[in-house]
């Protein structure tokens, strides 16, 4: 019994530990995800107000071919940037991003579209190479607190992907996937199609984007022309919105770690008040057995005792 008590007592000890660390972990956390939110509603308008901006361009430019909103007759390759983190410990965070983009993939190849993955984040380009997969592109080291010049640098391939500047000879369409952040408790891994831009009245996606595109272009004209004006939006357009889903992605990782790590703060605290009663039961089976003992052994010696009197 003795051994097992000592056994009990390590396992409480290493919990113990166990449950300081990811106490630690989610005090942590929790305190990113205020600063990540507060950069995610101050990017967010810039980046809705420039995508009204570029929506009015494109509509006074139907009459152009330009690569930020003409459709291609058959699209026969897309770009799709994966926004994933670069550490684990965040529950389904990377996993749920993942699965999105691989259904995202298997859609966009069943209408006959090769996919060129671009990836964020050490998860996601794990994924990838365990499984042999080409990469185009990745990035890493940043995704818990991003930064614009994070942004422009993975814009750089995808603007120069969709202008058909590359060796290749560039893409039809540019998709991205990464998990939006709806409150501290829900987090929800989307896709969104980048480029070319959805200009239909009746698309859903579009509803808001079109009012604010149509009174941008009621109250201003453009100069030299709307051509060059597109070719100057265009990258400002593509790293603002890639911004701002680093950003989502950020404080969505926060917040998937400070749920993850408080579940497994009270598993500990669980295991430990189980552990506990294990301990105190094998304790009082000790004090049990060596009180049998000295009772027993006492009953032993007075019956010796009792016959060596008569």
């Amino acid at each position: 019994m003795g051994a097992q008590l000592r056994v009990y007592k390590r396992r409480i000890k290493s919990v113990t530990a166990t449950k300081k660390i990811t106490k630690a972990m989610e005090m942590i956390a929790a305190s990113r995800i205020i600063k990540a939110q507060r950069k995610v509603d101050a990017s967010t308008p810039y980046a809705d107000e420039l995508t009204g901006a570029v929506t009015a361009v494109a509509y006074s430019a139907s009459d152009v071919k330009h690569p930020l909103t003409t459709e291609v007759e058959r699209p026969v390759r897309a770009a799709l940037l994966l926004i994933t983190s670069d550490r684990g410990l965040a529950g389904g965070y990377s996993s749920n991003a993942i699965k999105a983009s691989e259904s995202l993939t298997a859609k966009l190849v069943a209408e006959g579209k090769q996919v060129d993955h671009y990836v964020v984040g050490r998860k996601g380009v794990s994924y990838y190479t365990f499984r042999e997969r080409p990469l185009q592109e990745s990035w890493t080291g940043f995704t818990d607190s991003p930064e614009y010049s994070d942004a422009k640098a993975i814009a750089a391939p995808l603007i120069a992907a969709i202008e058909r500047e590359t060796a290749d000879g560039g893409v039809d369409e540019l998709h991205i996937v990464f998990t939006e952040f709806r409150s501290m408790m829900t987090q929800t891994p989307v896709e969104r199609r980048m480029l070319p831009l959805t200009l239909s009245r009746t698309a859903e996606d579009s509803a808001a984007v079109f009012a604010k595109g149509a009174s941008v272009h009621a109250l201003y004209e453009f100069e030299p022309g709307a051509e060059q004006v597109l070719d100057a939006l265009l990258p400002r357009y593509v790293e603002s919105r890639i911004y701002n889903a680093l950003l989502q992605s950020a404080a969505s990782e926060h917040a998937a770690r400070r749920r993850a790590m408080k579940s497994a703060t009270d598993n500990a605290e669980d295991l430990i008040k189980s552990l506990t009663r294990l301990a105190n039961a094998a304790r009082q089976a000790d004090i049990t057995q060596e009180i049998s003992e000295i009772v027993g052994g006492a009953s032993a010696l007075a019956d010796a005792t009792a016959g060596s009197d008569r």
